[in-house]
């Protein structure tokens, strides 16, 4: 027992030893604590608790701590000195109501416990569910949401849940990389029966055509990188609908040793004009992310009048290496194949997508990725070559639809896309063969009947307004639809359709497709309500 070694501990730390004081009131409970729990019970970097247990030397058993009642008399004085021992640091804006939230607790612990698993290649950590629900509670305590529009750019958290249950008034967009967390949103929203629709998108691709300019109000927990965080704030400022009302909640935190990275990021905060109205320091806490003591702040910004210009002249300079781990991490960044491999077997590209060599066919015309999958390109290249980096294997199925290209050949610098998922995702588009890192998309024939010859039509148009295409094509094959039963069918089998393009479909929609497209041939008119005039 080292009383003096943690009052020296104490002292060395100054005014930041409010953190210390913390873990060492939870320690001086007598209950026994984990590792983890003391990071993220005092917001406290794991560096910094290890520090504070090699000098108190507290019993322990396998990864549990505690002191004994003689420790615990010893290290209280130290306490006393503080005047408010044990008490947190700043008072929680919101933990009054949590009680009158109580069964949305309940209710999120499971779904958070029952969801799908964090990824490290894309920064996933998992936030505790009292912070989900209290992020909804501020949301509600800050602003008036009737009626309102939340735009969650990715969802990992399923914050877009807790929301829905606490405000039913919300309507929420999810827009996330993950096809596992957009399932899953779904399938919860869908049984708990809340008003939450979902988008695939990588960011740094682009913000879905349907969820720009719709949003009264963002709420993000990006990478913590520079550029994680630029992106992502970024693209929730294309999602408002009305910059001069409209907020951006950011949940980001460093650890208490690295201003300086905390800098670089409210620096790319700043480079977009963006003001910081309030922040509340470790209001987030996590289940991992012990570097950072297993907490964030959450900053509340406000767009000016110049942000919505400094987004449009920075979007695009983002890197796409804005994780902190995997193949887009900021450290790892992996070549495509050689361009040689690109005019195996005859192959003769018309233009080229992504990022090429500039002596790779350096007189045929390129564009860009996130350009081909933001709209239609103006010719009707029959050879496509597609270039895909590390860590965007995710976009294949919407770059490949991206195109009625009759063979597209894809060079890829990540892992080997799985082929039968991926054939899943294009139902009867491509044939699809794999030689290493190069994938070639031949297109097949246009199915007979009327089932193939409609979902093939939806597909062949997928920048379009999927309901808008399917409501069309359903007239051509059922002919004696009017265009309003037509719409009420659409809505009936595919109520997620909406607004929504093709390519922002998530995976799961992708593969109800062609189910959903065979029961509106033979669903009758009159089973989506268009005999009353009410559809």
């Amino acid at each position: 027992m080292e009383v003096e070694g943690v009052r020296r501990l104490l002292a060395e730390a100054g005014v930041d030893a409010r953190r210390y004081h913390l873990a060492l009131a939870l320690l001086c409970d007598g209950a026994w604590w984990t590792l983890a729990d003391l990071v993220r019970g005092a917001a406290t970097s794991r560096r910094g608790i290890e520090a504070l247990l090699r000098e108190v030397g507290p019993q322990r058993s396998g990864d549990r701590f505690r002191l004994t009642p003689e420790q615990v008399r010893a290290y209280r004085p130290l306490l006393e000195e503080s005047g408010h021992p044990g008490e947190p640091a700043l008072a929680d804006p919101v933990a009054h109501l949590l009680p009158r939230y109580a069964d949305v607790l309940e209710r999120m612990e499971k779904l958070i416990a029952e969801g799908p698993r964090g990824r490290q290649a894309l920064d996933h950590v998992a936030a505790t569910p009292e912070t989900v629900v209290r992020r909804a509670l501020l949301l509600g305590g800050r602003f008036w949401l009737p009626g309102a529009r939340l735009l969650c750019v990715g969802d990992h958290d399923l914050t877009s849940l807790a929301v829905a249950m606490a405000f039913p008034g919300v309507q929420v967009t999810v827009v996330d990389i993950d096809d596992r967390i957009l399932a899953y949103i779904d399938a919860q929203a869908d049984g708990l029966g809340l008003d939450v629709r979902t988008r695939w998108a990588d960011l740094r691709l682009g913000l879905p055509a349907s969820a720009r300019d719709q949003a009264d109000l963002a709420i993000t927990d990006p990478p913590y990188t520079p550029e994680g965080v630029g992106l992502f704030v970024a693209r929730a400022v294309e999602g408002l609908r009305d910059p001069d009302r409209g907020r951006i909640l950011l949940a980001y935190g460093a650890g208490e040793r690295t201003p300086m990275l905390a800098l670089k990021v409210q620096n790319s905060l700043h480079d977009l004009n963006l003001a910081l109205e309030a922040m509340y320091p470790d209001f987030n806490r996590y289940f991992g992310a012990e570097a950072i003591g297993s907490a964030a702040d959450l900053y509340v910004l406000r767009p000016t009048t110049k942000t919505r210009p400094a987004v449009a002249a920075r979007v695009e300079r983002f890197s796409t290496a804005i994780y902190t781990h995997g193949p887009q991490s900021v450290e790892a960044l992996q070549g495509l194949p050689g361009p040689a491999a690109l005019g195996e077997g005859g192959f003769e590209p018309e233009v080229l997508v992504g990022d090429w060599p500039k002596d790779a066919f350096p007189k045929l015309p390129r564009t860009r990725l996130s350009t081909w999958l933001a709209k239609p390109y103006a010719a009707s290249p029959s050879r496509v070559a597609l270039a895909v980096p590390a860590g965007l294997e995710a976009a294949l199925p919407r770059l490949l639809l991206a195109t009625r290209a009759r063979h597209v050949r894809v060079l890829l610098s990540g892992a080997a896309p799985d082929l039968p998922a991926l054939r899943a995702a294009l139902p009867g588009v491509y044939e699809l063969t794999r030689t290493g890192h190069v994938l070639d998309a031949v297109r097949l024939p246009t199915p007979a009947g009327d089932d193939g010859r409609l979902l093939r039509g939806i597909l062949d148009n997928a920048h379009g307004k999927l309901a808008n295409t399917w409501r069309e094509g359903l007239i051509r094959a059922r002919g004696h639809l009017t265009k309003k039963q037509a719409r009420a069918v659409v809505a009936e089998v595919a109520p997620w359709a909406g607004d929504v393009t093709v390519l922002e479909l998530p995976e799961h929609r992708l593969r109800a497709l062609p189910a959903a497209v065979a029961a509106s041939l033979r669903l009758p008119p009159a089973e989506a309500g268009e005999t009353t005039g009410h559809g």
